[in-house]
Parts: structure tokens; C-alpha cells; sequence
């Protein structure tokens, strides 16, 4: 399984970026895709996921309202629109893939991309 990360860039806060997150190497019908990110100094924390398959999702507290996960079947990208950006949104966003149901725990997923590095200025 291969998953590239890209969208990352510098943005003002207020404003929007959209992440992508490409996978190949398998059939991902049965995988859940997740977000994580990472800040300097801090634990890498999810954020959001979604099933392949049935598109469930969930959303973590923080974000909930200002991100939404999406997927392009056809595409096999994972989407991650980022509205109403904040400064503690600054982090780098890895997308991450795991067979079976969505979970927040990192260590449960099994695969990961590189990673984007996302920074929100004041």
C-alpha cells in the first residue's frame, strides 16, 4: 500500500486548503482512511477518517464544523477540506490506511504517507 500526501502550503488564518491523499497497491474497499497531524512538540493526533466502502465518517472535536473528509472511489484519493483555518491548525497532516473499521488510535493503522506540512498564519 502507497499513500501520497499532498495540498499542504502556508495560508492566512480564515482561509482554506484542500488536502489529497492518493492510494494505490490494493483494493481499499474494506480500508478505512484516516488524518492525523502533528505539531512541533506535540503527539501525532487524528483528526478524521472515513470507510471506503459506506463513506462513515468521523471528525474530531477540534476540527468538527471546519473540516470535512471526503473520497473519489474512482480516483482512489481521500480528500480533506480544511475551511476556517487557525494557527494551531499548523501542523504536518499525514493521511493513514487500516483494514477495518475507523479507530483514532495511531498505532492501529497501518499504513502512512509522508506527510504535508500545513501552516496557518495570524
Amino acid at each position: 500500500v502507497q499513500l501520497q500526501a499532498s495540498g499542504g502550503g502556508l495560508v492566512q488564518a480564515g482561509g482554506s486548503l484542500r488536502l489529497s491523499c492518493a492510494a494505490s497497491g490494493r483494493t481499499f474497499s474494506s480500508y478505512t482512511m484516516g488524518w492525523f497531524r502533528q505539531a512541533p512538540g506535540k503527539e501525532r493526533e487524528f483528526v478524521t477518517a472515513i470507510t471506503w466502502s459506506g463513506g462513515s465518517t468521523y471528525i474530531a472535536d477540534s476540527v468538527k464544523g471546519r473540516f470535512t473528509v471526503s473520497r473519489d472511489s474512482a480516483k482512489n484519493t481521500v480528500y480533506l477540506q480544511m475551511n476556517s483555518l487557525k494557527p494551531e491548525d499548523t501542523a504536518v497532516y499525514y493521511c493513514a490506511a487500516r483494514r477495518g473499521p475507523i479507530v483514532i488510535r495511531t498505532t492501529l493503522y497501518n499504513y502512512w504517507g509522508q506527510g504535508t506540512q500545513v501552516t496557518v498564519s495570524s
